[in-house]
């Protein structure tokens, strides 16, 4: 099993809904570099409200996504949910909770949100720590 790549993107600021943006504008690059992505949130309120915002981010951006688990068959390039399939079905993990996400080995790169918040500064700190643990050299993008 290969270590996946684990990036860090920091912003300079703890704006109210600046992870979520972020979270929105990392979704579209990759699925514009034709990766499928999974967003995995803390909550069910936050998922939904991850879905509304990639709906509405910018006005010119569609990004076909769906909530796991799925409904149907067919699976969308982009899922929303609050806890990982059994499979890995993406290229990309973006973890917006506050805990190393059980099963992130499974994904070929991991994603981490930070702001200035303290509670998200202190979680993200332990979470760089325990992927270093677990053998992955985490880099961190300061925004």
């Amino acid at each position: 099993m290969t270590v996946p790549r684990v990036d860090f993107y920091v912003l300079p600021d703890q704006r109210a809904n600046g992870r979520a943006l972020l979270a929105c504008r990392l979704v579209e690059k990759a699925y514009g570099l034709g990766h499928t992505v999974y967003l995995l949130a803390g909550s069910e309120a936050q998922a939904a409200a991850l879905d509304d915002l990639l709906w509405t981010f910018r006005q010119d951006s569609f990004i076909p996504h769906e909530r796991y688990p799925l409904v149907g068959e067919e699976g969308s390039p982009v899922l929303i949910g609050t806890v990982l399939p059994a499979e890995a079905n993406a290229h990309v993990l973006i973890n917006f909770t506050d805990r190393l996400p059980e099963g992130f080995e499974r994904y070929e790169r991991v994603v981490e949100l930070v702001d200035q918040t303290p509670d998200v500064l202190a979680q993200s700190r332990e979470r760089f720590r325990q992927y270093r643990e677990r053998d992955c050299a985490p880099e961190t993008h300061k925004l």
